[in-house]
């Protein structure tokens, strides 16, 4: 049985929770909250009928960490965790954006002698993308595309009026890291897709508000000297939180059972 610690306990860490219970694979030890949540965590823990503790930091020895929490977690938590020789996974990829932080990761993986993974998400093609990057990939563009009132509370609220928007209407034009600090609550599929192939700085990344849109879209073109890519992505979102992609927790679970499993892929 693989033990894994998550770090956070918002939607997609309960939905982790629920799904690996009683798998018989793979089990949630430890749930990392902040200090002020602990109690509270826990009550709703063992409601749900798990058996994981609450605590408000990694514990010592851990050996596998899932980070679920949100951009300050890697801070807080996995850089520490990486440096006392633990692999990580993150699901908060934009985070990655703020310069040096990738750096930051790597040599603390590099010290403890250990890995930090980051999960595709939301995104599918990611490992064509990151393959095609050995041999001269040369133009990678994300394109996102949602209903109008999906971007709501973000910075499109200063370029369009969303309420009234008639046709779809380009919101953001530039760089996957200037995406991610304008649009941060959007980053982590733009980042993801730009770490896996020319950086933050070289992808291109187009936002859309568009009327006709049900799902949010993802779209990666990309070319080469292995060809061309074009990858579409219509995500249903989360059950508990319309906000995320249900290929989000998928993504985690998979590499959940991967770490478990004799035969992965």
């Amino acid at each position: 049985m693989l033990e894994v610690i998550l770090i956070g306990y918002g939607a997609i860490g309960q939905a982790i929770c629920r799904r690996l219970q009683g798998n018989g694979i793979v089990t949630v030890s430890h749930v990392v909250v902040r200090e002020q949540r602990v109690a509270e965590v826990q009550v709703a823990l063992k409601a749900a009928g798990s058996t994981a503790q609450a605590v408000a930091a990694v514990p010592q020895g851990a050996k596998l960490v899932l980070e679920c929490a949100g951009h300050e977690a890697l801070t807080a938590h996995v850089l520490g965790a990486l440096r006392a020789g633990c692999e990580c996974a993150v699901m908060s990829v934009g985070a990655l954006s703020e310069r040096g932080l990738p750096e930051r990761l790597a040599e603390a993986a590099q010290y403890g002698d250990t890995q930090v993974h980051l999960l595709a998400g939301a995104i599918g093609g990611i490992d064509a993308l990151a393959s095609s990057r050995q041999a001269g990939l040369t133009e990678v563009t994300y394109t996102g595309r949602k209903p109008p009132l999906g971007w709501k509370g973000s910075a499109a609220e200063g370029v369009v009026d969303l309420a009234r928007l008639k046709q779809a209407t380009v919101i953001f034009e530039g760089t996957a890291r200037e995406a991610a600090h304008t649009y941060p609550k959007n980053a982590n599929v733009a980042a993801t897709v730009s770490l896996a192939g020319l950086g933050l700085d070289a992808t291109r990344v187009r936002l859309i508000a568009d009327p006709d849109a049900v799902d949010n879209i993802h779209e990666i073109q990309a070319r080469g000297e292995f060809g061309e890519m074009q990858v579409t992505m219509r995500g249903k979102p989360l059950a508990e939180n319309p906000k995320t992609s249900a290929l989000t927790v998928l993504s985690a679970l998979r590499f959940l059972h991967n770490r478990a499993s004799g035969l992965t892929i």
